[in-house]
């Protein structure tokens, strides 16, 4: 992805970055586990928050499990 690409990404485009399967990703945001919003039927994400909650790992995007690791 290049930085002229848009900072909202869909599953599809998430999934791709990320390299896991869009399943995996879905499971993910229906749990909380990863930050993003339902806009309709469909999730989007912001990239920069993405990129900061892999600086920081995955257990801080979801405020129940702060702690556990």
């Amino acid at each position: 992805m290049s930085a002229d690409d848009s900072a909202i990404l869909t599953i599809d485009e998430l999934a791709e970055y990320l390299k896991i399967p869009k399943s995996t990703l879905y499971k993910l945001a229906q749990d909380g586990r990863i930050p993003g919003q339902k806009v309709g039927r469909h999730w989007r994400f912001r990239r920069d928050v993405i990129d900061r909650w892999l600086e920081q790992g995955p257990i801080a995007a979801d405020p129940k499990r702060q702690g556990e690791r």
